[in-house]
């Protein structure tokens, strides 16, 4: 684990090409070592792994 906080920035005229509207590009600073960081991403990467388990099962 990265010590330190990490910035997550959009990809430079993303929201222009998808909405062909100029916004102010909103900046990110998410503190990894926060406990509700933690909990979050343990919460998304176990809907993501029931997902990825209901995926298989209906290709089958």
């Amino acid at each position: 684990r990265a010590g330190g906080g990490a910035t997550w920035r959009s990809e430079p005229g993303l929201i222009q090409r998808r909405y062909g509207q100029k916004k102010v590009q909103e900046e990110f600073d998410i503190d990894m070592d926060a406990p509700e960081t933690e909990r979050a991403a343990v919460a998304i990467q176990s809907q993501f792994r029931k997902f990825q388990k209901k995926k298989a099962g209906s290709q089958s």
